[in-house]
Protein backbone atom coordinates (compact mmCIF):
# COMPACT_ATOMS: atom_id res chain seq x y z
CA UNK A 1 0.00 0.00 0.00
CA UNK A 2 1.20 3.50 -0.84
CA UNK A 3 2.17 5.10 2.52
CA UNK A 4 0.57 8.40 1.42
CA UNK A 5 -2.79 6.66 1.57
CA UNK A 6 -2.12 4.47 4.64
CA UNK A 7 -5.35 4.52 6.59
CA UNK A 8 -5.12 2.36 9.67
CA UNK A 9 -5.52 3.63 13.19
CA UNK A 10 -2.46 1.51 14.04
CA UNK A 11 -0.45 3.70 11.67
CA UNK A 12 -1.77 6.75 13.56
CA UNK A 13 -0.56 5.32 16.88
CA UNK A 14 2.82 4.56 15.29
CA UNK A 15 3.12 8.17 14.08
CA UNK A 16 2.03 9.62 17.46
CA UNK A 17 4.73 7.58 19.22
CA UNK A 18 7.47 7.93 16.61
CA UNK A 19 7.03 11.68 16.14
CA UNK A 20 6.56 12.28 19.88
CA UNK A 21 3.18 13.97 19.50
CA UNK A 22 1.21 15.19 22.55
CA UNK A 23 -2.51 15.97 23.00
CA UNK A 24 -3.58 19.43 21.77
CA UNK A 25 -6.34 21.48 23.49
CA UNK A 26 -8.30 21.84 20.22
CA UNK A 27 -8.20 18.04 19.68
CA UNK A 28 -5.68 15.81 17.98
CA UNK A 29 -1.95 15.56 18.64
CA UNK A 30 0.93 17.91 17.90
CA UNK A 31 4.62 18.63 18.25
CA UNK A 32 6.40 21.88 17.53
CA UNK A 33 9.08 21.23 14.92
CA UNK A 34 10.37 24.77 14.39
CA UNK A 35 10.38 28.10 16.22
CA UNK A 36 12.19 30.99 14.56
CA UNK A 37 14.88 32.59 16.66
CA UNK A 38 14.06 35.88 14.92
CA UNK A 39 11.53 37.75 17.04
CA UNK A 40 9.20 40.61 16.18
CA UNK A 41 8.65 43.09 18.99
CA UNK A 42 5.10 43.80 20.15
CA UNK A 43 5.32 47.30 18.64
CA UNK A 44 6.01 45.77 15.18
CA UNK A 45 2.98 43.46 15.31
CA UNK A 46 -0.65 44.20 14.46
CA UNK A 47 -2.92 45.42 17.26
CA UNK A 48 -4.04 42.73 19.70
CA UNK A 49 -0.77 40.88 20.25
CA UNK A 50 0.20 40.88 23.94
CA UNK A 51 3.95 40.56 23.51
CA UNK A 52 6.86 39.72 21.26
CA UNK A 53 6.45 36.78 18.84
CA UNK A 54 8.75 34.53 16.85
CA UNK A 55 8.39 35.30 13.18
CA UNK A 56 7.31 31.72 12.39
CA UNK A 57 6.50 28.43 14.09
CA UNK A 58 5.70 25.01 12.64
CA UNK A 59 4.13 21.84 14.05
CA UNK A 60 3.14 18.34 13.10
CA UNK A 61 -0.59 17.91 13.73
CA UNK A 62 -2.45 14.59 13.64
CA UNK A 63 -6.18 13.93 13.85
CA UNK A 64 -7.06 10.29 14.51
CA UNK A 65 -10.32 8.54 13.64
CA UNK A 66 -13.37 10.61 14.50
CA UNK A 67 -11.37 13.21 16.45
CA UNK A 68 -11.57 16.77 15.22
CA UNK A 69 -9.87 20.10 15.48
CA UNK A 70 -12.47 22.18 17.32
CA UNK A 71 -13.44 25.59 15.99
CA UNK A 72 -10.82 28.10 17.01
CA UNK A 73 -9.17 31.22 15.69
CA UNK A 74 -5.73 32.76 15.86
CA UNK A 75 -4.37 36.29 15.66
CA UNK A 76 -1.93 34.99 13.04
CA UNK A 77 -2.24 33.43 9.59
CA UNK A 78 -1.94 29.63 9.58
CA UNK A 79 -0.85 27.47 6.65
CA UNK A 80 -1.87 23.79 6.62
CA UNK A 81 0.20 21.26 4.64
CA UNK A 82 -0.99 17.70 3.93
CA UNK A 83 1.43 14.83 4.66
CA UNK A 84 -0.15 11.38 5.18
CA UNK A 85 -3.37 9.45 5.71
CA UNK A 86 -6.91 10.41 4.91
CA UNK A 87 -7.76 13.72 3.31
CA UNK A 88 -9.46 16.05 5.75
CA UNK A 89 -12.03 18.78 5.49
CA UNK A 90 -11.40 22.21 6.97
CA UNK A 91 -14.48 24.35 7.69
CA UNK A 92 -13.84 28.10 7.80
CA UNK A 93 -16.27 30.79 8.93
CA UNK A 94 -15.24 34.10 7.42
CA UNK A 95 -15.79 37.30 9.43
CA UNK A 96 -18.83 38.13 7.26
CA UNK A 97 -20.40 34.75 8.15
CA UNK A 98 -19.76 32.82 4.92
CA UNK A 99 -18.90 29.15 5.43
CA UNK A 100 -16.13 27.72 3.27
CA UNK A 101 -14.92 24.12 3.09
CA UNK A 102 -11.50 23.04 1.88
CA UNK A 103 -10.43 19.46 1.18
CA UNK A 104 -6.80 19.04 2.24
CA UNK A 105 -5.14 16.02 0.67
CA UNK A 106 -2.90 14.89 -2.16
CA UNK A 107 -5.48 13.60 -4.63
CA UNK A 108 -5.59 16.62 -6.87
CA UNK A 109 -7.98 14.84 -9.25
CA UNK A 110 -10.53 14.90 -6.38
CA UNK A 111 -10.26 18.69 -5.96
CA UNK A 112 -8.05 18.30 -2.90
CA UNK A 113 -5.28 20.80 -2.22
CA UNK A 114 -1.93 19.98 -0.63
CA UNK A 115 -1.72 23.31 1.16
CA UNK A 116 -4.10 26.07 2.26
CA UNK A 117 -4.02 29.22 4.37
CA UNK A 118 -6.48 30.29 7.06
CA UNK A 119 -6.25 34.05 7.55
CA UNK A 120 -5.90 35.57 11.02
CA UNK A 121 -9.22 36.05 12.82
CA UNK A 122 -11.19 33.39 10.89
CA UNK A 123 -12.94 30.62 12.86
CA UNK A 124 -11.94 27.16 11.62
CA UNK A 125 -12.03 23.49 12.50
CA UNK A 126 -11.16 20.25 10.73
CA UNK A 127 -11.91 16.54 10.66
CA UNK A 128 -10.50 13.53 8.75
CA UNK A 129 -12.78 12.44 5.92
CA UNK A 130 -12.37 8.78 6.93
CA UNK A 131 -13.30 8.05 10.56
CA UNK A 132 -11.30 4.79 10.41
CA UNK A 133 -8.12 6.61 9.47
CA UNK A 134 -6.01 9.59 10.46
CA UNK A 135 -4.71 12.79 8.87
CA UNK A 136 -1.15 13.97 9.43
CA UNK A 137 -0.58 17.58 8.46
CA UNK A 138 1.84 20.38 9.15
CA UNK A 139 0.75 23.78 10.43
CA UNK A 140 2.90 26.87 9.96
CA UNK A 141 1.95 30.06 11.81
CA UNK A 142 3.19 33.60 11.20
CA UNK A 143 3.71 35.58 13.38
CA UNK A 144 4.62 32.50 15.40
CA UNK A 145 2.06 30.61 17.48
CA UNK A 146 1.54 31.55 21.12
CA UNK A 147 -1.34 30.28 23.26
CA UNK A 148 -2.19 33.91 24.17
CA UNK A 149 -3.24 34.32 20.52
CA UNK A 150 -5.46 31.18 20.45
CA UNK A 151 -9.21 31.30 21.10
CA UNK A 152 -11.26 28.10 21.34
CA UNK A 153 -14.88 28.67 20.30
CA UNK A 154 -17.75 28.35 22.75
CA UNK A 155 -20.58 26.49 21.02
CA UNK A 156 -23.47 28.66 22.27
CA UNK A 157 -21.68 31.90 21.38
CA UNK A 158 -20.67 30.74 17.89
CA UNK A 159 -24.17 29.38 17.13
CA UNK A 160 -25.59 32.71 18.31
CA UNK A 161 -23.33 34.58 15.89
CA UNK A 162 -23.79 32.16 12.97
CA UNK A 163 -27.11 30.30 13.42
CA UNK A 164 -27.19 29.15 9.78
CA UNK A 165 -24.04 27.07 10.48
CA UNK A 166 -25.36 25.39 13.65
CA UNK A 167 -24.91 21.81 12.37
CA UNK A 168 -21.23 22.21 11.54
CA UNK A 169 -20.60 24.26 14.71
CA UNK A 170 -22.12 21.47 16.83
CA UNK A 171 -20.01 18.89 14.99
CA UNK A 172 -16.78 20.84 15.62
CA UNK A 173 -17.20 22.11 19.20
CA UNK A 174 -17.02 20.25 22.52
CA UNK A 175 -19.27 22.31 24.78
Amino acid sequence: MDRNYASSLEQADYLINTLGLAAHPEGGYFKETYCSKVVAGKDALPEGFTGDRSLLTAIYFLLKGNDFSAFHRLKSDELWHFYLGSPLTIWIIRPGGELETIKLGNRLENDEVCQTTIPAGYWFGAKPDDGNSYSLVGCTVTPGFHFDDFELARRDKLVGEYPSHEDVIRMLTRD
